[in-house]
């Protein structure tokens, strides 16, 4: 093999291993931006010529998000919620704004013992939020991306692509919105609930249901009493971990539940709404399967349901 063979191969893009795909279905996903960096690489070869593949657009540093490149974002603060979930602030300079769309993700690359690892995360960050943004982090005691994350401290920088995905809220659309969260999961119903609140002519009602194991693991309290003394939001907590509600303030208790969310409880819930409710629905894939299973079973068809 020539030595011009060998330096081509050299230039030719890597294709993903399986731990870089978030599995979050972006479009692009990190798959379709290595076939159409490929398909460049072939098109250069085929002419011998390199200068074809300095087009590539390189790790960005204008912070502008790009779904197609990483950009570099600095952590400006760091604060640890519960014994494993973090909330992190991220610099946007110049008072510049995310911009996402209601419900977006954006996928952090990280690297650990030389493997790169890529995790989608929803922003919760009101979206006309200037010169930041934050997001909210679980960390697991095996998880790759965790032992990343778990490294970070205020001033490290941070490479993340997007937005994807969404729920294309408008106001006034659903009469009432019900949300089914679990732990993290109430990350992409934030920026809806906050959108909702801010917005004097939407008379939208919620139904913000948050499941969490125990009392001390329920994220952003303050955030979340202060959403709910508005007249059109109403929330619940189920708690799986607790087996009384006398040791809870008692501001909670009467709209805390013991136990899991189950099909009697959720039909309970419908049948509080002010309205036919339309659901979003965020957690594991086991919990969103577990959710769709008992929305069913309480009459709420699949078109009127979103899974983030």
């Amino acid at each position: 093999m020539s030595g011009n063979e060998d330096e081509w191969l050299a230039l030719r893009p890597q294709e993903p291993s399986p731990s870089q795909c978030c599995g979050s279905g972006c479009k692009p996903c990190i798959y379709d931006v290595y076939e159409k960096d490929l398909a460049r690489w072939e098109r250069a070869k085929a002419k011998q010529d390199k200068s074809l593949l300095t087009e590539k657009k390189e790790q960005s540093n204008n912070s502008e998000l790009n779904p197609d490149t990483f950009t570099a974002f600095n952590i400006s603060s760091v604060e640890q919620l519960t014994e494993d979930t973090y909330q992190y602030k991220f610099e946007l300079p110049g008072n510049g704004s995310l911009r996402l769309s209601l419900g977006q993700h954006i996928v952090l690359r990280g690297e650990v013992n030389g493997l790169e690892v890529q995790r989608a995360y929803t922003p919760i960050s009101p979206r006309n939020a200037e010169g930041y943004f934050e997001v909210l982090m679980k960390c697991y005691e095996a998880g790759l991306m965790s032992q990343y994350i778990k490294t970070w401290k205020k001033g490290d920088t941070v490479f993340w692509r997007g937005p994807f995905g969404g729920f294309p809220y408008r106001p006034n659309k659903h009469g009432e919105l019900l949300m089914l969260a679990s732990g993290t999961g109430l990350a992409p119903m934030l920026p809806i609930l906050q959108s909702i609140t801010d917005d004097e002519e939407d008379e939208t009602f919620v139904t913000l249901v948050g499941c969490f194991r125990t009392f001390e693991t329920i994220y952003l309290k303050s955030l979340l009493q202060d959403l709910a003394r508005y007249w059109n939001i109403r929330i619940f907590y189920i708690l799986s971990q607790e087996t009384s509600l006398e040791k809870l303030p008692w501001s909670y208790q009467e709209n805390t539940y013991t136990g899991r969310l189950n099909e009697d409880l959720m039909k309970t819930i419908i049948n509080s709404c002010r309205r036919k409710p339309f659901v979003l629905i965020c957690g594991s894939s086991s919990f969103s399967e577990d959710m769709r299973r008992y929305l069913k079973a309480a009459g709420i068809e699949e078109n009127s349901c979103f899974v983030f």
